[in-house]
């Protein structure tokens, strides 16, 4: 395989992961919000989310620097589009009920 299309796949695989992470962060963060039990839904999901992307990147990478550099930037990527994905409005979050324990 070119090297170009190596560093074309590692590109789409890192924009993989960051749309798995960053989505699976907002949706985290909307769950979590209305839940009784947010610190759950923040842990459980920072654990599974990062365990994921660390994995994907170690087997993308196959230990070499310039696939590490566009996994990265396929990530970087997909930060800016889930970020402008949910700010344009398609999607409403749950309405955080009244907590009881705060004055």
């Amino acid at each position: 395989m070119s090297d170009t299309l190596t560093l074309a796949l590692s590109c789409l695989a890192g924009a993989a992961l960051g749309g798995m992470f960053f989505g699976g962060l907002w949706w985290a963060v909307a769950k979590g919000v209305a839940s009784d039990r947010p610190g759950l839904w923040f842990l459980g999901s920072f654990l599974l989310r990062t365990g994921i992307t660390l994995a994907g990147f170690y087997f993308v990478s196959g230990k070499r620097w310039d696939r590490t550099a566009a996994c990265l930037a396929g990530f970087v990527l997909a930060r800016a589009a889930v970020t402008w994905m949910t700010r344009a409005g398609t999607y409403q979050a749950p309405v955080a009920r009244e907590a009881n324990h705060a004055p």
